[in-house]
Formats: C-alpha cells, sequence, structure tokens
C-alpha cells in the first residue's frame, strides 16, 4: 500500500473508533434525558394550548411558577381534588397536590446531561489529537489527507457538540 503502514490504519481505526463511541454515548445519554424526562409523566396528557397538564381521572394541573432563566414551569394540581381522588396513592404521596415540572427540551441545562456531552467531547478531542499527531508523523501525502479530511470531520462535530453544551446566553 502506497505509503500507508500498519501503524497508521491502526492509530486511524482508534481515533474512528473513539468518536464512534462519542456519538453512541451522545445518542444513549439523549435516550436516557428523554425517558427520564417522561417518567414522571406517564398518564398525564400536557395541552399546550391551554398550558396545562390534564391527570388519568381528567382533572387538571395548573401552572404555578416559572422560570424563564432555567425554561421551567412547575405545573400542581389542587390539594383538595388530589386528596380526595381514588388514584391518589399511586400518583402522589404530597399533601398539597400532584406537581409536574417542565422544561424545555432543547436546553442542556441537567448536569448529567452535560456531564455525558464533556464526555464525549473529551473522546472526540482525543480521537483528533491522536490523527493531528499522525499529520506531522506520517511522511506519505495521502495518508496526511486522509488524516487531515478525518480531523476536518472530527472538528466540524466537537463544534457541534460543544455549541449545545455552552448554549448562548441572550440578554433579557
Amino acid at each position: 500500500m502506497h505509503g500507508i503502514s500498519i501503524e497508521f490504519v491502526l492509530y486511524l481505526g482508534y481515533a474512528v473508533f473513539l468518536a464512534v463511541i462519542a456519538l453512541l454515548l451522545e445518542l444513549v445519554a439523549g435516550h436516557a434525558s428523554r425517558r427520564s424526562a417522561t417518567i414522571s409523566t406517564v398518564g398525564f396528557t400536557y395541552h399546550p394550548d391551554r398550558d396545562v397538564w390534564q391527570c388519568p381521572q381528567d382533572k387538571h394541573l395548573f401552572p404555578v411558577f416559572s422560570d424563564a432563566v432555567k425554561k421551567k414551569v412547575t405545573y400542581r394540581a389542587p390539594a383538595e381534588i388530589c386528596n380526595a381522588c381514588p388514584s391518589k396513592a399511586a400518583c402522589t404521596d404530597s399533601n398539597n397536590g400532584r406537581t409536574i415540572e417542565r422544561t424545555s427540551v432543547e436546553s442542556l441545562q441537567y448536569g448529567m446531561q452535560r456531564f455525558h456531552r464533556a464526555v464525549s467531547l473529551t473522546l472526540l478531542a482525543l480521537a483528533a489529537l491522536i490523527l493531528a499527531v499522525e499529520v506531522y508523523r506520517t511522511p506519505s501525502f495521502y495518508p496526511r489527507v486522509i488524516l487531515i479530511v478525518f480531523l476536518f470531520l472530527f472538528g466540524l462535530l466537537g463544534t457541534h457538540l460543544s455549541g449545545a453544551l455552552f448554549p448562548e446566553r441572550r440578554p433579557g
């Protein structure tokens, strides 16, 4: 093979392997985040037109608190309705009424989401570092081009992931 050594293939393969692990971690973390966000609302239906949640007993939870910075809204059902409900034991142990917190899906405000994103970026940075070192170590033209193309792709992916990790702060 024209200037392509087994060492080159191993370095490139390892870097691609790290990038694939980073992407799989992103997919798993996203899935876990979506599941954990919906698990507390199983059986409840959100009505965006009225901004209320409806419980399985056709009662409503109304917004009682809103935090625009964290993009979080807290909904609560009236205590007297929940306390008289036959399904109360399966729904909540609070005497103040069932509470649901709805957060913005596009924000990465939870610590675990940010942690997984940081781990993914670290793996991607390690893969890019391996490729960058190999670009300078590899004397042949075509292997260098291959490494640079992969380095560019990893850079694009890293830019995309870090943009979601550090969202822009808007004045307001």
